[in-house]
């Protein structure tokens, strides 16, 4: 009798889990709100970020101080956004992307206003390093997450459009900002970059949250087990009023925490983690070195700052183009291949450049690395999407973000030893072309042993192994 009213009360709690139904991704209406505001928060964080190194000579004239010590401060901003990544995750799960991006914007606008009453290099480490980078990683991943949320059909066009932000927002804030130290000074022009950046306030709002029917299959998994579902039961049916024992607050908290991250015993996640480490070690070299190898090869100082520009411009057209391009049904199913060949082109681009000695021979290196810079980071919230679900992607992101930490952060004092070791730039152009090359060459790989595994055990599943995705995936098989 009494497991029979356990029973009875496990499927009435059951069905009171669900009281908001699930939807299937819009593709458009409210979306394309979406789209602008991860637009304007990609505008705010990486294109301001970037924008921070007009602020150097300013600075070390300031400051008296070098340009190592000097260029932490970027290092920092970058470092720190990547860094904690994980953390905008998890703030955007536990309570809502909409609070994640507010308090990120407020965070990233306090740090620039108290950036301008610097009075030493280290308070600008503290806040414009460290205080702006966690804010904007308080913005970044749960921004990018939510239009994986509104869109599935035109997922890589949407994402094209949202991340093409860095390459425009650089295009037009570098010359404002240059403006703004001209005629307010370096302090007035921080103290209006925090004001324009506070609009991430703004984005944050527009961020209304959905639920999928992914979502809402994920809670009733079969693959639960009875100590599992015990736990979740007890960390849902708790009354509101009710005061909950230290231990079982623990537990419910782990349990959750287990949940969001358990993408991460994935097979394909796992490879795709560590293809990331090869990437953003490769791609870096590039922006940093350009111009200094430019200008060793006989270059003037005013072509090799248009190369730059016209590497910002067409990474434009690559955001967009190749997320469009993709989203067409001849080549929706092979958006990873797609990927890989990006990734491989960028790098077979970094591996001519020491063959290029002169303005016009590098011009069309701008053009193709641009390109193709473009369109693997409009593909990298796409190529995990399709890895690990929709469910996963904003913890999926923080950790994919964090990833790019620290080869970002050591990567360009590995080629500069490399120069000043060998003399020539070439060592360091190679060893980032190789690096892109070893990303692509390393999903390849895992893709022909997967096939191979399938042809073997003559089942054509899909590419997720997460029980709790497979009714989802099965039915959304077009996206």
């Amino acid at each position: 009798m009494e497991k029979g009213i356990r029973g009875a009360s496990s499927v009435t709690t059951m069905a009171q889990t669900k009281k908001v139904p699930g939807i299937a991704p819009p593709d458009g209406g409210w979306g394309w709100m979406i789209v602008a505001g991860c637009f304007i928060v990609t505008v705010c964080t990486r294109a301001v970020t970037r924008c921070i190194s007009i602020f150097f000579v300013e600075f070390q004239m300031q400051f008296a101080r070098d340009y190592s010590g000097t260029a932490w401060i970027h290092s920092l901003v970058d470092c720190v956004t990547m860094l904690c990544a994980p953390l905008g995750s998890f703030i955007g799960n536990r309570l809502s992307c909409r609070i994640a991006i507010i308090l990120g914007g407020f965070l990233a606008s306090t740090g620039l206003v108290l950036s301008s009453f610097a009075t030493s290099l280290e308070y600008l480490y503290l806040t414009l390093g460290i205080l702006t980078g966690m804010g904007f990683a308080l913005c970044y991943t749960p921004a990018i997450a939510m239009v994986g949320k509104y869109f599935c059909e035109r997922k890589a066009l949407a994402y094209g459009i949202a991340m093409s932000g860095s390459g425009i927002g650089t295009f037009v804030l570098a010359p404002a900002v240059q403006l703004l130290i001209e005629h307010y000074s370096w302090r007035g022009a921080l103290l209006i970059l925090g004001g324009f950046v506070s609009n991430l306030c703004v984005c944050g709002a527009l961020m209304r949250p959905i639920t999928l029917k992914e979502e809402e299959i994920s809670d009733t998994s079969p693959a639960e087990t009875e100590h599992e579902y015990t736990i979740k039961q007890n960390c849902l049916n708790s009354p509101p009023v009710q005061l909950i024992s230290k231990d079982r607050e623990q537990s419910c908290f782990c349990f959750q925490s287990i949940q969001e991250y358990r993408f991460l015993l994935m097979p394909d996640f796992v490879v795709l983690a560590v293809s990331f480490l090869f990437l953003a070690y490769g791609c870096s070299v590039p922006f940093v070195y350009l111009v200094p190898y430019s200008l060793n090869v006989g270059v003037s100082h005013q072509q090799a700052a248009f190369l730059m520009s016209i590497l910002g411009v067409i990474d434009i057209v690559g955001n967009i183009t190749f997320g469009w391009l993709t989203d067409r049904r001849c080549l929706k199913k092979y958006r990873n291949i797609c990927y890989m060949i990006a990734v491989a082109m960028e790098g077979l681009c970094c591996l001519f450049i020491p063959l290029l000695q002169s303005f016009p021979l590098l011009v069309p290196f701008s053009v193709l690395f641009g390109y193709f810079d473009g369109a693997y980071v409009a593909l990298i919230p796409v190529v995990t999407s399709d890895v690990v679900g929709t469910t996963y992607l904003s913890s999926a992101l923080g950790v994919v973000y964090f990833l790019h930490a620290i080869p970002y952060l050591v990567s360009p004092p590995i080629a500069g030893w490399l120069v000043d070791r060998t003399g020539t730039y070439t060592a360091a152009f190679l060893l980032s072309g190789f690096s892109l090359i070893s990303c692509s060459m390393l999903l390849c790989g895992a893709a022909v042993i997967e096939k191979c595994r399938r042809t073997r055990s003559g089942t054509y599943t899909t590419t997720n192994t997460d029980p709790k995705l497979q009714n989802w995936k099965n039915s959304q098989a077009n996206c």
